[in-house]
């Protein structure tokens, strides 16, 4: 078992980097109009790309994007995020800080969470944002998938820290994974099989990122870690009850999967399992309530559908001003297949709905 799970996340792997090599090879993503450096925050690479002066304007207003890939995969260097950041840069006159943080196998959590927010603290600092000639009340934190985890973490803990100047004014989280305690969510059993991302793969993300190991992919799937014995995940259950947080057009038929009898052992081997810097959507109200104006994607053929549907409504329901942002025809990481040979409808749809959002709430 445990080699064939490793069998079959090792082509999924392969696929994903021939992919993302493949389009760094066919599309030029430079261009005249924007200047992209690279540079160091606080020990962490970026790539910023910053759009030319205008002769009447003062300051710009700025977006921090953290990318994609199950926190093992990517980069901020890649021409299919080169590419979203460069045309975010040129739409919205925005300086875009894009974060290189360390992948897996390299570093685990928490590390990439470190990453992320030195990185973004570090531009928060008013004599950075000077540099770069950055509005300090116009910041954006934003990011997708396992990148908008990081966004969405990273954003709670600022919203913590008293003695900062600086605070974003908005988090952007497109198709973000945010939950590793219940595995069979509506949007899970309705799209355990579905390309880009089947079930067993974000499964083995999460392994990865925790640097556990693959013999635990079963009982993960099935709920074993929290089940109903399992004292440590008890408190955490009302923070994600679909049940509540879903409207029914995503609950369906599907019913709830919680074990009554289970494997505490789990959460004790692999304690990041109910750590919020690792799975935002456990964090608590109190948290929530400090969040900023945030913008959810979520997509219909996606298994993380109700992670993002389940965020916004917590965020929402202590008081915090949300836009769900959702598509019934799109699937997991569209919005950066908009360059030939994938230039598909779905990512330019998604990608211009998110820009435009941005451009009328930052």
């Amino acid at each position: 078992c445990h080699l064939i799970h490793y069998l079959r996340l090792s082509h999924h792997l392969i696929v994903l980097n021939y992919l993302i090599c493949t389009f760094d090879k066919l599309k030029d993503v430079s261009s005249e109009d924007i200047k992209i450096t690279d540079a160091v925050f606080d020990g962490v690479e970026v790539r910023v790309f910053e759009p030319p002066a205008k002769g009447d304007e003062s300051l710009k207003r700025s977006i921090v994007y953290i990318h994609g890939g199950g926190w093992a995969l990517a980069s901020a260097r890649t021409s299919l995020y080169n590419n979203l950041c460069r045309i975010m840069a040129e739409s919205l006159n925005a300086v875009i800080v894009s974060v290189e943080y360390r992948l897996v196998p390299e570093v685990r959590f928490p590390e990439q969470y470190h990453d992320a927010l030195h990185a973004t603290k570090h531009f928060l600092q008013p004599d950075v944002l000077a540099e770069y000639s950055v509005d300090p009340s116009r910041i954006a934190i934003s990011g997708d998938s396992a990148g908008g985890n990081l966004a969405a973490a990273v954003c709670q803990q600022l919203s913590k820290e008293e003695d900062l100047t600086v605070r974003p004014k908005l988090q952007a989280l497109i198709y973000p994974v945010l939950q590793a305690f219940d595995f069979n969510t509506p949007s899970y059993q309705q799209n355990m099989n579905m390309p880009v991302l089947p079930r067993y793969v974000m499964v083995n993300y999460w392994i990865d990122y925790f640097n556990g190991n693959y013999d635990l992919a079963h009982e993960l799937l099935i709920n074993n870690h929290t089940a109903l014995n399992v004292g440590r995940a008890l408190s955490f259950r009302p923070r994600l009850n679909w049940t509540s947080l879903l409207p029914p057009s995503f609950k369906k038929s599907y019913k709830p999967v919680v074990q009554a009898t289970g494997t505490a052992a789990i959460v004790e081997q692999l304690p990041a399992l109910l750590d919020a810097r690792a799975v935002p959507l456990l964090a608590d109200d109190a948290t929530l309530s400090r969040q900023p104006r945030t913008y959810m994607l979520t997509c219909e053929n996606d298994v993380l559908r109700d992670d993002g549907a389940m965020y916004a409504k917590r965020l929402e329901r202590n008081g915090v001003p949300v836009t769900l942002d959702h598509f019934h025809d799109c699937f997991h990481g569209c919005m950066i297949f908009t360059v030939w040979p994938t230039d598909f409808s779905a990512g330019v749809q998604t990608r211009n709905s998110y820009i435009k959002w941005l451009d009328e709430n930052l």
